[in-house]
């Protein structure tokens, strides 16, 4: 895994799953630490890294598993919403990072879990189709109430997908891609991101989740 930048002294790993080749370009929010990493050890408003300014949550449309044609930003709205962009074939930090989502997910009270969806879209155009992704996210959706959706497109979908969402674009194949994800609230913005890490990016979303529904802390 590449780390590619730094972002208010906090390293984001913005490309994962590769050994080879080298990240994009990207735009958009800043990011800023929330708390995380203070001596407490307690968290700000959020505990994973917040974006200043918010990011709108952006529209695109790709497949679904189901072959049928998904817009991020209509069919998502109005809804708490993680975004990962990765591929089924990754051996580490795509697993890793919906792992953890999955946890985080099955930690919360089932009433809180139907508030969310978590969309994850695939970087490899070539081999990730529909059935595969759609039996990839049950190893991570398994015991949830939760929404998982699974998107596909041609390599310019992928592209503009990645592009207006502003994360960096992935390479060799969608192999080296973002590690980043985006958690759009209710209000249709990105406050805060999450990126794959050895401080308990689980418990992170587990405690932002309540934070950004504007519901009372467990």
């Amino acid at each position: 895994m590449k780390v590619l930048v730094a972002l208010a002294g906090l390293v984001l790993a913005l490309a994962g799953c590769s050994s080879s080749g080298s990240g994009g370009g990207g735009g958009g929010a800043s990011s800023t630490a929330s708390g995380l990493s203070d001596q407490s050890g307690k968290c700000a408003t959020y505990c994973g890294v917040g974006m200043v300014p918010p990011q709108p949550r952006p529209t695109f449309t790709l497949t679904d598993t189901t072959g049928a044609s998904f817009n991020f930003g209509t069919q998502t709205a109005g809804v708490a919403t993680l975004l990962f962009f990765g591929y089924t074939n990754c051996p580490d930090i795509c697993p890793a990072t919906m792992a953890d989502i999955g946890q985080a997910v099955r930690s919360l009270p089932v009433a809180t879990q139907k508030k969310l969806d978590v969309v994850f879209v695939s970087t490899d155009t070539k081999r990730d189709t529909g059935p595969i992704i759609a039996k990839w996210l049950t190893n991570f959706s398994a015991g949830t109430s939760a929404k998982f959706i699974g998107l596909h497109g041609t390599q310019a979908q992928i592209n503009a997908a990645q592009g207006v969402t502003h994360v960096f674009l992935a390479e060799d194949d969608g192999a080296t891609h973002s590690t980043q994800v985006l958690f759009f609230g209710p209000d249709n913005y990105a406050r805060v991101q999450y990126v794959y890490n050895d401080n308990g990016e689980q418990k992170q979303i587990e405690h932002d989740v309540p934070v950004v529904l504007g519901e009372p802390a467990g």
